[in-house]
């Protein structure tokens, strides 16, 4: 006798289809499964037969054999727990075939037939979809997500018992589409430093208010305790809200990641890797090709503190993901493309010391230790940061000011910056896309200067030799100060105010 259970397994930033087929003869008893399972999908045998016995069903005395087909698909993780057992119900006579006929079942199960939850649902559901399937089970831990996949009927398993009298009509598992939906209430204060919390730093401020208005890069610069991590943290409380699409494609980066088993990823994230971290954590890979920080800070912001510690083969492995928004992760057995859609908000020294220009310390560093230190953010790496901005030290009577109640100078630049991102996404027709997400081509379709800017930019770009990159940024930039000026056209004041920040 022959059963077949269709699975999903996630692969990737994708999913896998997969056949669980199984077959059952006379001989001695034997559970094999085979069909290029790992250790993982090996040790199923035991959890398997355990879950069965358990949850008050007769595991078959004879020889069964499982093949995960295709064969050639390498498997990992505990996702195929579920359809395995199911299989062997059927093999049984436990379960008719018509029970699980044009059904996606998927889950883990614990010794005494609890289904556990599983990472990378999304991926998992997603490929269902597209492959036709209308039905899908899942581990009832993993329902709030699965929730945000519409058109697709998805219901959650608790125990494998449970499964068995859906299966058989005498028993309604919860679906995902009656799920209640709580509305959020707004926070009164935002978690963590807020603008208002910053002495000082006006022109520092007000990059990063063009930075986060239209996602461009920046680079902070200037002598320690000068409030340079401050300002990167108020950073994420002045990132405007997930669409459910962002929504959606940062639940399935985190629950891939492990990071997020049931729950759904409602805020954008801040990550900031310490610079002792390797190339594979930053980037994405290991044995399983997962995502690494700069995928899992997608829609949100990376932060670098002071970045020239960084390891070089770290930073230079930057430069492709900051231009193409994207990252292949390639190794021996597996090819896998992640989004990295991200803002690098980057923060350095002056040298070694910190105290270069500073009035009140001497600097004690040689020229050789400063050109050192400065090199290690090559050119071509410093040519994609959109903007670089110097702040000072801030004087000590200015330290003891006390500060504002209020968060009125932070709720002006967020709703200045919610405007500015609405410009933008009524230009480009789509949620998104803002003025550092356009190429070089559509910057010169899309985007007018004023004859003035026009000459200034002439003028700009031969005194500071600007690359052909630098040109474009700059542009872009501009853009941005005109939506937070509500100008429909680049004007020469926005220009020159761009080009402040191009300078090393």
């Amino acid at each position: 006798m022959i059963s077949k259970i269709h699975a999903v397994v996630p692969y990737g930033f994708e999913g896998k289809l997969v056949e669980v087929e199984g077959d059952m003869n006379r001989g001695l008893p034997a559970f094999n499964i085979v069909g290029m399972a790992n250790k993982t999908i090996s040790e199923a045998k035991e959890r398997v037969r355990s879950a069965i016995v358990n949850s008050e069903f007769s595991f078959p005395d004879k020889k069964v054999t499982i093949n995960l087909a295709p064969a050639d698909l390498p498997k990992d993780g505990s996702y195929l727990d579920l359809p395995i057992a199911l299989s062997v119900l059927v093999l049984s006579g436990q379960l008719l075939r018509s029970d699980t006929r044009g059904k996606v079942f998927v889950g883990e199960l614990s010794l005494d037939g609890e289904v556990k939850p599983i990472k990378g649902v999304i991926n998992i559901i997603e490929t269902a979809k597209s492959a036709g399937y209308k039905e899908i089970y899942v581990p009832i831990r993993n329902l709030s997500q699965a929730a945000l996949i519409p058109n697709i009927e998805v219901y959650g398993v608790a125990t494998l018992q449970e499964l068995f009298l859906a299966l058989k009509g005498q028993f309604i598992l919860p679906m995902a589409s009656e799920l209640e939906k709580t509305p959020k209430t707004a926070e009164n204060s935002p978690p963590g430093p807020i603008l208002d919390h910053i002495r000082g730093q006006k022109q520092a401020k007000r990059a990063m208010e063009i930075a986060i208005a239209g996602h461009h890069n920046i680079l902070i610069s200037g002598p320690p305790g000068a409030g340079k991590t401050l300002l990167a943290k108020a950073a994420a409380n002045l990132l405007p809200e997930l669409t459910m699409e962002e929504k959606i494609d940062l639940t399935k980066l985190y629950s891939i990641a492990g990071l997020a088993t049931g729950e759904i990823v409602e805020a954008r994230p801040f990550r900031s890797p310490h610079h002792t971290a390797s190339a594979t954590s930053i980037i994405g890979g290991g044995a399983g090709a997962m995502p690494g920080e700069i995928s899992l800070a997608h829609k949100g912001v990376l932060f670098l503190d002071e970045i020239p510690e960084f390891q070089r083969p770290v930073l230079e492995a930057l430069r492709q993901p900051l231009e193409d928004k994207i990252i292949t992760v390639s190794r021996a057995n597996r090819k896998t493309k992640y989004p990295a859609d991200f803002m690098l908000v980057a923060t350095m020294n002056p040298c070694p010391c910190g105290y270069l220009g500073d009035p009140t310390h001497e600097c004690k560093c040689t020229e050789l230790q400063i050109q050192n230190y400065q090199k290690k953010l090559s050119g071509p790496l410093f040519d994609r940061i959109d903007m670089n901005v110097v702040v000072e030290r801030v004087e000590n009577k200015d330290l003891r000011r006390s500060l504002p109640d209020s968060n009125h100078e932070h709720n002006v630049v967020k709703n200045t910056i919610t405007e500015a991102i609405a410009r933008q996404k009524a230009r480009y027709g789509k949620d998104g896309v803002y003025n550092s997400s356009l190429s070089s081509f559509e910057v010169s379709q899309q985007l007018k200067l004023e004859p003035a800017a026009e000459k200034l930019l002439a003028q700009a770009s031969e005194q500071l030799n600007l690359s052909a990159r630098s040109y474009f940024k700059t542009i872009k930039v501009a853009r941005t100060v005109a939506d937070l000026d509500a100008s429909d056209l680049i004007l020469a004041k926005h220009l020159a105010e761009a080009l402040t920040y191009r300078r090393r």
